[in-house]
This record gives structure tokens, sequence and C-alpha cells, in this order.
């Protein structure tokens, strides 16, 4: 009966960990509180904690009690760096591309594709509070266009909290856009014509692919190192070989790498650039999502010449659906708002009223930390259990920040054919095919853990998981 009873607590410390109401790293509650709480002796969770000690899914430590073992439980880190730069290439991803994309706002699928915070973590009520004051009392300015430049409200709040984050600009220098991804569209048709080279990191976000192509321009890749980012001695080895028109990169968190470049790598990287007079168009969605103290610099920190552009949105921290997104010019002002204005004029009135809004209320940094603990807790749990459900020989990134998961699955798994057959029984993934211009990544996928976890996202991982293992029988 008593191993009954042991065996017991362990079901229910396994379910804590499962759940993510323990954390990896987090302290496992004492042995008299936990007797306690459950009804049985201190013996027995004692000899609970002993045994999953013994399994390595905890760890005691003196005079400290027991923890959730953090490295045990997640499979080997994913170090490889990609392939050399080879040769400039046309983009030709577009139609798998959108087929990933189809998971967009899918109702009743479990989607892992989509790289945004689940609606349990965004500030449901408070914007809809005040996106609803907005309408009753300013119904005139909400039904109005804003001006080509975007709200002077919101304007004035993204320029207070750049210059926060130690980036030199004007009040009126920054511009709304329809989400990053159009900021980063007028970024592109602003610095490059067709037929130009743009240099940008492998892996690298599909969509950048998709724009690339759609804008007739060619791709040089260099390797992106999923613990150091972009490292300048290769860029600066591009730079010599191919005739480069403009950059983009993501130095924080590179979707899907999560790759976070050193801030000193950062300025050199700027100072490179700079000497050559070559833009660089900076993807700045995920900074804000970092799980340490310090929030990481940016490349426009180091801008002294107006050559970064940098884009960002608030797709990934409070209202996906409300589209609002801005860029940070720099010389190139003038002529993004002349792309701007022939685009689609101008962006929604109301959410960014309502935005502007929300910023000015001082909501957006408690709403930060919530969501970047959300997220990190989210984050381990998810690689628990990637632990447990995957083929042996799978690897997989530690992000400091970011919503996403890269994983290097067995060579014997082409990652294509797990979208198709997951697609079927209603999980969606990224396939690493669509991060790249070149033939790589073929058994790689990209997994989101934006979404709290449940029932049907751990049954998700176990789905995928097995359709890994049959793949690489």
């Amino acid at each position: 009966m008593e191993t009954y009873r042991y065996q017991a607590v362990e079901k229910h410390i396994m379910s804590m960990i499962e759940t993510g109401a323990l954390g990896l790293s987090d302290k496992l509650p004492s042995l008299r509180s936990l007797s306690s709480k459950i009804g049985v002796s201190i013996s027995t969770v004692n000899q609970a904690y002993l045994e999953l000690e013994r399994k390595g899914v905890i760890e005691s430590r003196p005079r400290s009690g027991f923890f959730v073992r953090r490295e045990s439980t997640r499979l080997p880190r994913t170090e490889k760096k990609s392939s050399p730069m080879d040769k400039p290439r046309p983009v030709t991803r577009i139609g798998l591309i959108q087929t990933v994309l189809e998971s967009v706002g899918e109702e009743g699928a479990v989607s892992l594709a989509v790289v945004a915070p689940g609606r349990g973590l965004l500030p449901l009520k408070d914007l809809g509070r005040i996106t609803a004051a907005m309408v009753r009392d300013e119904p005139g300015r909400a039904m109005d266009y804003a001006p080509i430049p975007g709200d002077p409200r919101l304007i004035h709040q993204i320029a207070y909290r750049s210059m926060e984050h130690g980036i030199s600009v004007a009040p009126n220098d920054p511009i709304i856009t329809a989400g990053c991804l159009e900021a980063l569209y007028i970024s592109l048709r602003s610095t490059c014509r067709r037929g130009d080279t743009v240099l940008i990191q492998s892996p690298t976000y599909y969509c950048f692919l998709q724009l690339l192509e759609t804008l007739g321009l060619r791709a040089i890749e260099i390797p992106s190192c999923p613990q150091n980012g972009v490292l300048p001695e290769v860029l600066h080895r591009a730079l010599n070989t191919f005739d480069i028109s403009a950059c983009v990169l993501a130095p924080n968190f590179n979707n899907p790498d999560s790759s976070l470049t050193s801030d000193a790598r950062k300025k050199e990287i700027v100072s490179i650039l700079a000497a050559r007079n070559i833009p660089l168009i900076e993807d700045d969605v995920s900074t804000d999502l970092h799980y340490g103290p310090k929030r990481p610099g940016t490349f426009k920190q180091f801008d002294t010449k107006g050559l970064v552009l940098l884009c960002s949105s608030f797709s990934k921290t409070i209202a996906p659906g409300y589209r609002v997104g801005w860029m940070l010019p720099g010389r190139f002002r003038q002529k993004a708002l002349e792309i701007k204005a022939t685009t689609n004029v101008s962006c929604a009135t109301l959410s960014q009223m309502a935005i502007a809004e929300y910023l000015r209320q001082g909501r957006m940094e408690r709403h930060l930390k919530k969501l970047r603990s959300s997220l990190e807790k989210q984050m381990d749990t998810m690689q628990f259990h990637l632990g447990r459900d995957f083929p042996k020989g799978t690897r997989v990134t530690h992000p400091t920040g970011g919503a996403v998961l890269w994983l290097e699955l067995p060579h014997a798994i082409n990652a294509v054919e797990l979208f198709f057959q997951a697609r079927d029984k209603g999980v969606g993934i990224a396939p690493g095919a669509v991060f790249t211009t070149q033939d790589k990544f073929s058994n790689y996928i990209r997994l989101s853990y934006g979404i709290p976890w449940t029932n049907e996202v751990q049954q998700a991982i176990q789905t995928l998981g097995e359709l890994a293992k049959q793949m690489n029988q």
C-alpha cells in the first residue's frame, strides 16, 4: 500500500510539471507542506522525491530543498551553424509559405506555427474598455482617416518609449504601419530596386523571403548561430564578395532560431555597414519578449548616420489583430512616407487611438512583465514534453526570449512531410524549408509556445512526437 502512495505523490508532482504549475528550476513544496496538503506521511513524500531524483526529474540542493531540474529534462541544445553563404539566389518558396500561412486565424486546429501570444495572455479587458471609450468619447476622430505618418498621440508614445530604450529619435520620426510586415515592405522599397541583392541571416523569417520574392530581389544568406546570432566577420566577408544593396537582420530572438546577437556585435555590424553606406533593416518585433533582467540593445541605438530602419509592432505583445506596427526610418523617412501614401494611405485610426491610450496609461510594462514570465514557463513546459515525446536524437534551442523553439529532428525525418501529416491531424507547425532559399533545414521545424499550455497542446505535442517516431523508423 505504501508503494502505491509514493507513486501517487510522483504522479502528482509530474502532473504539476506537465501542466506548467512547476517550471524548470522551480522549487518543489517542502516535505511537510506537501504531506499535509495531500494527506500522506512525510516519509512517503520523501520516498517519492528520492525516486524522482533518481529518474533525473528533480534535484536536491543542500539546505535549500528539491527543485525541478532544468537541463536533464530538456533535449540537447541545437548548436549547429547553418552552411556558409554561396551565391545570390532568387526566392522560390512562396507556395509552401502560403500553405503554412493558411493556419493563421484557423479555428479548431492546434496551431503551433503562429507566433503570437494566446488570448489568455493578452490584455483583452483593458484594450476592450479603452477602445469602447475611444468610440464613445471621440467618435468623429475614431471614424476619420488618420494622418499618413499615423496618429500623433501614438507616434509620441512610440518616440518616448524608443528614447527610454536608448534610441536617439525625434518626437515625430516614427511612422505607423499595418504591422511589422508593412514596415519591412516599405523599408525594402525605400532602399532597393528590383534585381538588387539583399543580405539576410539563415535561417530567417519566411515572410521576409516572401517579400523578397514579391519585390523581385535576390538573397544572400549568412549563418545565424542560435547561441551567438550573426557574426560581424562573416558579414564582412559577404560584403567583400557580393554587391549588397541592403541587409535585413533580426538581432534579438531571430525567428526561427531565437538567436541573440550581442550588443558589442550589433555595434560592430552597424559600423561595418555605415562605412559602406549600406542600409540595415532591423526586425525588432521580439525584443520586448526578453526573459533576462535587461532589455537587449538594438542596431538602431548605434546608428549615427540614419542608415538603420527599425521595424516593429504590437502584434507579439498586446494586440495581434489590431495590426499596428511602426518604423523608425532614419534618413529614408521622406521616401518611406511616399511609399506609405501610395500603399494604404494610412492605418486604421481606432486601433491606433486605443494603443496610444493604453501606452499613455502606463499599462504596457506591467503587462510585459507578466507576459514574459508566462512565456518562459510555457517554453519550459513544452521542452519537458518534447524531451519525453520526440525521437532520440532530436535537438532543440534554449531561447532567452521570443516565443519559438527551433527543432533539429533526426535526418531520416522530412519536415515538409511531417508538416502535411500533422496538418491532417489538426496540428500546425512550420517546416524548416520555408526559412531559407537554399536546400537546408529539411529536418528542422519551428514550434511556437505562445499559446497557454492545455491538454490540447499536450496532445498535439504527443501527436507530433508519434508521427516523427514513425518517420524515423
